[in-house]
C-alpha cells in the first residue's frame, strides 16, 4: 500500500512540475517591446537673449498632438532601451500671438529605462536619454525675414507605466520632459532663443515580443 501511496505521490509532483514548467512558458516574453502612443507636445516656449522681440513680442510654437512609435530591448527583466521615433511634424510659429510661419520638425529620442516588475501587471518606468532634433524649413517664418537654426540636442527625463491586459498586449501612459531649444535669427543676425523645452503627454497600446 505504502509503494502505491509513493508512487502516486510521484506522478502527481511529476504532473505539478510539468504544470509549472507549461505555466512559466507560457508566461515567458521575449526582450523586444514595440509602443505607439498619441503624443501631446506642449511647449514651454521661454524667450531669452533678445526675446521678445521689441520687449513684448513673443515668438511661440504651437501646441499640437503628434504620432509617435517606439523600440525597446530589455537587457534584463528590469534594464531597457528605449528608441522614441515619428516623423517630421508640422509646428505652427506665432509671432506676437499670431500665426507667422511653418517649421517641421523630427524629434528622435534615446532612453536609458529602469522597469519596476513586481508589481504585477501594473508595470511603472523611470528613464533618461538625450534627444536631438533635426529642424526643417527653418527659414519660413515671416515670409523669410527669421528663421530658425537646424538642430538642438537636449537631455530628457521621463516615468511612464504600461498596465499588461496580457503577457503581450498592454496599455502605455508616458510623460518625458525634453530639452530642446531654437535660435531666431532676423535677416541672418541672431535676435534671441526660444527655449521650446516641450512637456510630452503620450497614450498608447504597449506589445511585447
Amino acid at each position: 500500500m505504502s509503494k502505491k501511496l509513493l508512487v502516486a505521490a510521484m506522478l502527481s509532483a511529476g504532473l505539478l512540475s510539468a504544470t509549472a514548467v507549461q505555466a512559466q512558458a507560457q508566461e515567458a516574453v521575449g526582450p523586444f517591446m514595440v509602443r505607439v502612443r498619441g503624443v501631446g507636445l506642449n511647449w514651454d516656449n521661454g524667450q531669452s537673449g533678445g526675446l521678445p522681440l521689441g520687449g513684448t513680442t513673443k515668438v511661440q510654437a504651437q501646441n499640437l498632438w503628434i504620432p509617435e512609435v517606439d523600440f525597446s530591448y530589455f537587457f534584463t527583466k528590469n534594464i531597457a532601451a528605449e528608441l522614441v521615433l515619428t516623423w517630421p511634424q508640422d509646428i505652427d510659429i506665432n509671432v506676437g500671438g499670431s500665426k507667422a510661419g511653418t517649421i517641421s520638425a523630427l524629434p528622435p529620442s534615446l532612453m536609458l529605462q529602469y522597469h519596476f516588475t513586481d508589481l504585477g501587471a501594473f508595470k511603472p518606468y523611470v528613464g533618461v536619454g538625450i534627444n536631438y532634433t533635426i529642424f526643417y524649413k527653418t527659414s519660413n517664418i515671416l515670409g523669410g525675414v527669421a528663421s530658425i537654426n537646424n538642430s538642438s540636442v537636449g537631455a530628457v527625463g521621463q516615468v511612464g507605466f504600461d498596465y499588461m491586459l496580457n503577457k503581450n498586449w498592454g496599455l502605455n501612459v508616458d510623460l518625458k520632459y525634453i530639452q530642446m531649444a531654437a535660435d531666431v535669427s532676423v535677416l541672418g543676425n541672431k535676435v534671441g532663443t526660444v527655449n521650446l523645452n516641450p512637456l510630452a503627454v503620450g497614450l498608447g497600446v504597449s506589445y511585447r515580443f
